[in-house]
């Protein structure tokens, strides 16, 4: 089981454990809608790493074979791969080895180097942001958000790490140490913790810091980009110290808990823009350009406008109780769906994994679209309980096994029928940008 996927209960105690501390403070950091949309682009962002991932690792190891430097300087000594940690008397990691110890310390530096340009250079081209713009456009800030992350951006932000396999750093040493890194950023969405100790704030990552990336702010924008070490920021002019608490979003807001479209929305206004574009080094510069740039026939310049906690307004349309349980309830079957899938997946064909991936996709998009009262969502959502009722009366009918796996699919696909069918007529938005 790979590092991260074994994280995922800390993850969700941790996450309990906001709450409850939200709870005690009478401080509100989470909503349903907004959280479960968080974790809607995260469970998309897993799935879509059972196919990614053989491309992305794949270059990696294609690579580190053949243009290592320890290719073509055979003197070059390879980096030590081994278990730093050693069992001493029987008793596990008392030994050290210096050497393993010191080579898994420097490719977990070289990787947060590695990270820190990956994260800036997404917010500075265009078409990077497109894939990294997800895990910003919460407009709140707590451990949820740190989950809701891009299906796509790892299909671009691997270049660079590049410079790790030419210099021969071994694949499961990156990998390893690429994950561990993710883990520590989990903990830094917090509004729960304030500041660390002087020492801390100055060479890692933080709360504070990570706040700071995350405001709207016109100030607080371009900022922090960190993973582990908040040095590498102070060293290449990026720093800003949090002041007054950020409002939380990107410039643009998103307006829609469909985690598909805020996957594909910035991908969308880029191919549109550069379509109407009229020249052709004007289109260009809108893929790989500053994100809002833009020619003058098609307007202004986007830039950031000053904003206020208090004049704020969040995306938040209301919903009846009942079809909010109803969300919550498919949420959670497409959660556990994934949590099934992403275990069997590495024994399960591609094109199996790629139609439950699908499936459990059409059903987060449906429990975002709920969310919003959009009236496509009532459509789609109709149309999948009765695929649902149809196949699991066909398991029952041919007794082809799975008999209370199927009676239970059949129940709820009727229950969730009739909640829509009394509810439909709040299901009302028509915008249908959210469904593209």
């Amino acid at each position: 089981m790979g590092i991260i996927k074994a994280s995922i209960p800390l993850f969700f105690l941790l996450i309990a454990a906001e709450l409850l501390w939200s709870k005690a403070t009478g401080r509100r950091v989470m909503r349903m809608n907004d959280s479960l949309s968080d974790l809607s682009c995260g469970i998309l962002s897993q799935l879509a790493g059972i196919f990614t991932k053989l491309f992305t690792i794949g270059i990696f190891i294609w690579v580190a074979d053949r243009w290592a430097v320890q290719h073509w300087l055979p003197a070059m000594p390879a980096w030590p791969e081994r278990a730093p940690f050693l069992a001493v008397a029987g008793f596990p990691w008392l030994g050290v080895d210096v050497a393993a110890l010191l080579s898994w310390s420097a490719v977990f530096v070289l990787v947060d180097f590695c990270y820190y340009w990956s994260h800036r250079y997404a917010h500075e081209i265009n078409i990077l942001w497109a894939g990294h713009v997800v895990h910003h456009s919460s407009e709140e800030y707590n451990l949820p958000v740190a989950l809701r992350q891009s299906a796509l951006h790892g299909l671009m932000s691997w270049v660079f790490y590049m410079p790790l396999a030419f210099m021969g750093v071994p694949w499961r040493m990156f990998v390893a140490c690429n994950a561990l890194n993710l883990i520590y950023q989990f903990w830094i969405h917090t509004r729960a913790v304030g500041r660390l100790s002087p020492l801390g704030e100055y060479v890692l990552n933080t709360p504070s810091h990570h706040r700071v990336h995350h405001g709207v702010n016109p100030k607080y924008q371009d900022k922090n980009y960190a993973g582990v070490f908040i040095v590498f920021d102070r060293w290449f002019g990026t720093f800003q110290v949090e002041e007054e608490e950020p409002v939380y979003g990107i410039t643009k807001p998103l307006k829609s808990w469909n985690p598909l479209w805020a996957n594909v929305h910035v991908f969308v206004q880029i191919a549109k823009d550069a379509w109407r574009a009229e020249r052709w080094r004007d289109k260009l510069r809108i893929v790989f350009g500053r994100p809002g740039w833009r020619p003058p026939e098609l307007g202004a310049i986007e830039r950031p406008q000053e904003v206020s906690a208090d004049t704020f307004v969040k995306y938040d349309p209301p919903v009846p109780a009942p079809l909010a349980w109803y969300a919550f309830t498919q949420f959670t079957i497409a959660l556990l769906a994934a949590f099934v899938l992403l275990g069997k997946a590495e024994a399960l064909p591609l094109w199996v994994s790629g139609i439950a991936a699908f499936f459990i996709a059409v059903a987060l998009a449906g429990v975002g679209g709920i969310f919003e009262s959009a009236r496509w969502a009532g459509t789609l959502e109709t149309a999948r309980q009765i695929t649902v009722a149809l196949g699991s009366g066909y398991l029952l009918w041919t007794g082809l096994g799975l008999g209370a796996l199927a009676w239970a699919g059949l129940g709820v696909a009727l229950l969730s029928l009739a909640v829509l069918a009394r509810y439909r007529g709040h299901l009302t938005a028509t915008e249908l940008a959210p469904l593209m």
